[in-house]
């Protein structure tokens, strides 16, 4: 259920318009992230995992690509930022050891999970195909998320100050990508 429209309050064309934006931009700083992760961590023994995870992270930005396309939203202008510090993160990470670079993976997924499941509520009974399309990516997120924990990224070093730093990085690059 949606509440009552308030002034000030962004009309539903502008509301999807930021979702999409915020969307596509979180899916390049995810594909970067893996990107990183390969450069540290490509031939040894996560490389397969953290491959089918890039693979499925390409999948979504490729969708958000094509919608923000077809319905004429302007990307975010942190674009090129948010290309260099995904990859910095990913193999920042990774260079501290594969449970580091599933600790990066768990709190970034956590992050999205709840980004997602607000923006389904947001979007309600509108845009049916967009909600599920976010539906079916934080499934994806959610998977991508267990992995990181059945791959031992609670035993990270420092990991509750890792994920910490990580969720509330994530939580800034949102609230940008929908404004900037």
């Amino acid at each position: 259920m949606t509440r009552p429209f308030l002034p000030g309050d962004l009309d539903r064309k502008a509301v999807v318009n930021r979702i999409l934006r915020v969307d596509q931009a979180g899916e390049l700083g995810a594909v970067r992230i893996y990107r990183g992760q390969m450069a540290v961590l490509g031939k040894g023994k996560a490389g397969p995992v953290i491959r089918r995870m890039a693979e499925q992270e390409q999948v979504h930005l490729e969708t958000f690509n094509r919608l923000i396309g077809e319905r004429r939203v302007r990307p975010t202008l942190l674009s090129p930022l948010w290309h260099v510090a995904g990859f910095a993160l990913g193999a920042g990470t990774a260079l501290l050891g594969e449970k580091a670079a599933m600790a990066c993976t768990v709190a970034v997924e956590e992050t999205i999970d709840r980004h997602y499941a607000r923006q389904a509520e947001i979007l309600g009974d509108d845009e049916p195909a967009l909600k599920e399309t976010i539906l079916k990516f934080r499934d994806d997120e959610i998977g991508h998320r267990d992995i990181g924990l059945e791959r031992g990224a609670e035993r990270a070093p420092a990991y509750p100050l890792l994920s910490a730093a990580i969720r509330g990085g994530c939580r800034v690059a949102i609230w940008l990508s929908e404004r900037v």
